[in-house]
């Protein structure tokens, strides 16, 4: 095979119609009279209407933004734990999804809603002020894993930037 004898497959290319030859061939040779689409180089962009406001002007833009870096957190409230938990268990995700506590996985911040009556362990990723002050009054412990993370160069200017504001 040389590049010289390669063909394209039989049937596979068609000619293209040549308008505008011969006798019969017309004035317009299909491009019909008058007007943009008669002339040579002419053509509108894919999407023009003809002059009519386009579908996509017509559409509402979106309004807000969303925040794929959001942390979300699942509410645990020291009453729910008084109600399934007793002395000396340990209260962490897996047996709040054994107990049927918290149905979905994540992160779990403890909260101070209700009173804590019994002694437990307690480890979460988070926990509010108030949940700290009531598990230490009931006398029960509390680990909490998550860290606070540090603010970037950029985070920490703007912050700077405000206090002086201020």
């Amino acid at each position: 095979m040389q590049q010289n004898s390669i063909k394209p497959s039989p049937r596979s290319t068609a000619n293209a119609k040549r308008r505008g030859r011969g006798q019969s061939g017309g004035n317009y040779s299909g491009r019909g009279m008058k007007g943009q689409g008669s002339r040579s180089g002419s053509g509108v962009r894919g999407a023009f209407e003809g002059g009519q406001t386009p579908l996509i002007r017509r559409m509402p833009k979106l309004k807000g933004f969303n925040n794929s870096e959001r942390k979300i957190f699942l509410p645990l409230n020291l009453e729910s734990i008084n109600e399934k938990y007793s002395d000396g268990e340990t209260v962490d995700s897996k047996t709040l999804k054994e107990k049927g506590i918290i149905t979905k996985s994540g992160k779990i911040k403890l909260l101070g809603t209700g009173e804590l009556k019994v002694k437990v362990t307690i480890i979460v990723d988070s926990a509010s002020a108030s949940a700290v002050e009531k598990t230490e009054k009931a006398g029960a412990t509390l680990t909490v894993t998550a860290k606070k993370e540090k603010l970037t160069r950029s985070q920490k200017s703007v912050n700077h930037h405000s206090k002086k504001d201020a």
